[in-house]
């Protein structure tokens, strides 16, 4: 059997590795992969990132199923792709996957759906959003309309960086088309929490709760990143919390997609705020597993992820479950110098273990890696790394990890030495 897995990420890392224990397996490729994903057991990089050719490829070589882990090419309709010539794939629709690739979308869809979000504006012309903070006040969150790799986020604690914001979308056209158009909402306040479900576009299967550090440094302050580490499970998400989640958020969005002819099928991830009274909001959806909330929570699945993948594209999700480990397990990115700016890149890397496996407790995901002409282990962009650890609690992983840091370096390195401390706060 082989498999194919589209992404260069430590989500794609993440997602290969675990699909790597299912028995039976002849391959899995991963396009393009990374320096990561080269070296591991039973699988093949494929540089190839075209839909066309990775469906061609798909075909040709009788992979069994493919997994889409980037919102890029769910954006481009990879997915209708695939379809369209008979090949199974586990992934949104491009229409469905506008959820995540236009905010204005996803907000309008939770408003017509009574899906709870914060109060916001969409705009084109930068004097009206201007003249719409000025009015509102701060703190106020920005954010550009498309895909912005995780960048198009500015949570504004002052008039001028509101101001600077918009400038930088509407004006200066710093995100390209992604910022040509920008919703500006309400601060919310509380905890945030990702909570990540698998579709068939009936059935859902919550998969383990998880939350993410989205601020470059310790304490949550300075700019927003793609995710600067994560733990799983998330004590925040209590119960009770959980219930409301899958009757507030998840099922009113999953028969919305389907009453509006765009059945939803593959990973949905909603990052959610949750209030001190126990309110839930949606910050944002996401059309995939979460990087780096996939590296814990994948880390703590004992199902079968690939008999999980076939009951979510045969449509019967209603008829299986997945098993967790009952460890936490809590991961730390490691990443470039001046990232999430321009990442300095083409460092070598030190301290990796050959097999990326510290024992069957940790793991090394490899995101921004490559080989240089003497086969060694360079940087190659923002987020390099994310360095995995199982422990009882939150605190046992946290040490974990951060004991094996210790032992790896590049030039420039940086990281947050705070990764799951609200939980371990909670606890207190």
């Amino acid at each position: 059997m082989k498999l194919l897995v589209i992404g260069s990420g430590g989500r794609e890392h993440a997602i290969a590795w675990c699909l790597a224990r299912t028995r039976g397996l002849q391959k899995i490729y991963v396009a393009p992969g990374n320096a990561g994903t080269a070296v591991e057991r039973e699988m093949e990089n494929l540089p190839i990132t075209n839909p066309q050719e990775l469906a061609n490829f798909a075909a040709e070589n009788k992979v069994f199923l493919t997994i889409v882990g980037p919102e890029a090419p769910l954006a481009k309709g990879i997915v209708d792709i695939f379809r369209a010539r008979g090949l199974r794939i586990f992934g949104p629709t491009k229409a469905a996957a506008q959820l995540e690739s236009s905010k204005d979308f996803a907000k309008h869809f939770m408003e017509r759906h009574h899906i709870p979000t914060a109060a916001f504006e969409t705009f084109t012309d930068a004097d009206n959003a201007h003249a719409y903070v000025e009015k509102q006040g701060i703190p106020i969150v920005i954010k550009a309309d498309g895909l912005a790799a995780g960048k198009g986020v500015v949570v504004a604690e002052s008039l001028k960086e509101a101001h600077r914001a918009i400038d930088d979308m509407l004006a200066g056209n710093k995100l390209g088309k992604a910022g040509a158009r920008i919703v500006i909402e309400e601060f919310l306040d509380g905890e945030e929490a990702s909570f990540i479900v698998m579709a068939d576009g009936k059935n859902v299967l919550a998969l383990a709760s998880s939350q993410d550090h989205k601020r470059i440094g310790d304490g949550d302050i300075g700019p927003n990143t793609g995710g600067m580490g994560a733990y799983s499970p998330a004590p925040v998400v209590t119960p009770s919390i959980h219930a409301k989640i899958m009757r507030e958020v998840i099922s009113p969005t999953i028969k919305g997609m389907a009453q509006e002819s765009m059945p939803y099928t593959g990973f949905l991830y909603a990052g959610l705020m949750i209030g001190k009274d126990g309110s839930i909001k949606v910050l944002e959806f996401n059309c995939r597993m979460g990087d780096p909330e996939a590296q814990p929570i994948l880390m703590r699945l004992k199902t079968d992820f690939l008999k999980l993948l076939e009951h979510a594209v045969d449509g019967n999700l209603d008829k299986v479950e997945a098993e967790w480990d009952l460890n936490v397990a809590l991961g730390v990115v490691l990443a470039s110098a001046k990232y999430p700016g321009i990442p300095r890149m083409g460092n070598l890397i030190k301290g990796l273990p050959p097999d990326n496996s510290f024992g069957g407790d940790a793991h090394v995901f490899h995101a921004g890696t490559a080989f240089n002409n003497a086969q060694k282990t360079i940087t190659s962009g923002g987020r390099v790394l994310c360095v995995t650890a199982l422990g009882v609690n939150v605190r046992a992983a946290q040490k974990r990890a951060y004991e094996l840091i210790e032992t790896i370096s590049f030039t420039g390195m940086q990281y947050r030495r705070d990764i799951g401390y609200r939980a371990i706060n909670r606890k207190a």
